[in-house]
């Protein structure tokens, strides 16, 4: 990414920690600039401008009952779209996404004679770890929880066939397109069949809503397999991308998030204000 991206990016990251710690007890705009080292006007602009409302009216979509409201107001049924099928193609966070599968053999073999790419780089909510293919992104991790070897350890096991070369610039045009929102990335998803089936699942989910476990299970065919959803959600290799974060129990606990739940809560808030602040913007 730019200079200015990355900048950018570590600021709201540290202010979402700073907001995140803090709980219950909202910060004060003053507060927060401090902590930034800039001027609360500087900070409100830059604020509101990445997220699309104040500070302030952020800290309340960090609440712990913000995921209760969520299923009340934005709750998803899958059935309807999911009837319009996404083998292809869809479009998610305002981002056009181009995906396909690996073949069944492939994912067999556990990639062997796949080349993944893999670097670092910045996003609002952490390192994030980018791995990919010569199709696509194939793995997309956050540390900030886990911390950085484990982040590693982890998408690598997954395709312990392949032969992993650390080589960040060839991954920054999709890592821009997709952290930044902007542009086109591709995706090149690797999984058992009814994985795949579940996170296609989860990409009709639209940015600032959620869904349950058991809705998911429904629109795949297997009511009955609300466990063996939860699993393969969280087997999501290619988080923020295929949004794992946006399935939720049906009592309006988070549950679990691979990545941690602080990651989840900060990446439901940040939709939930850009949704909100849509409108205003139109």
């Amino acid at each position: 990414m730019e200079q200015t991206d990355t900048y950018h990016y570590n600021v709201m990251r540290r202010a979402i920690a700073a907001i995140d710690a803090a709980g219950e007890r909202p910060l004060s705009l003053t507060d927060l600039a401090a902590d930034m080292n800039m001027s609360p006007a500087h900070f409100q602009r830059l604020f509101s401008t990445w997220v699309g409302v104040s500070p302030k009216r952020y800290q309340q979509y960090l609440t712990l009952g913000h995921a209760k409201t969520l299923l009340r107001d934005r709750f998803t049924t899958l059935n309807t779209a999911q009837s319009v099928g996404l083998s292809g193609s869809g479009r998610l966070h305002d981002l056009f996404v181009r995906w396909e599968a690996m073949s069944p053999g492939d994912y067999g073999r556990g990639g062997a004679g796949l080349t993944i790419t893999w670097g670092w780089c910045d996003s609002a909510f952490g390192p994030a770890l980018v791995m990919g293919t010569d199709r696509g992104i194939c793995g997309l991790a956050f540390s900030a929880e886990t911390g950085a070897q484990a982040a590693m350890d982890d998408l690598m096991a997954r395709w312990p066939g392949a032969e992993f070369v650390e080589d960040p610039s060839a991954l920054e045009p999709w890592a821009t397109a997709a952290l930044g929102m902007t542009g086109e990335t591709r995706l090149h998803m690797i999984g058992a069949p009814f994985q795949l089936k579940v996170w296609e699942a989860l990409l009709t989910i639209p940015s600032g809503h959620v869904t349950t476990y058991s809705e998911i299970a429904q629109s795949i065919g297997n009511p009955k397999a609300v466990r063996a959803v939860g699993t393969a959600v969280g087997r999501n290799p290619v988080s923020w991308l295929i949004p794992c974060h946006r399935a939720l129990r049906k009592s309006g606990a988070l549950g679990g998030y691979h990545w941690g739940l602080p990651v989840k809560r900060a990446m439901l808030a940040w939709e939930s204000a850009r949704a909100d602040a849509a409108p205003d913007a139109r």
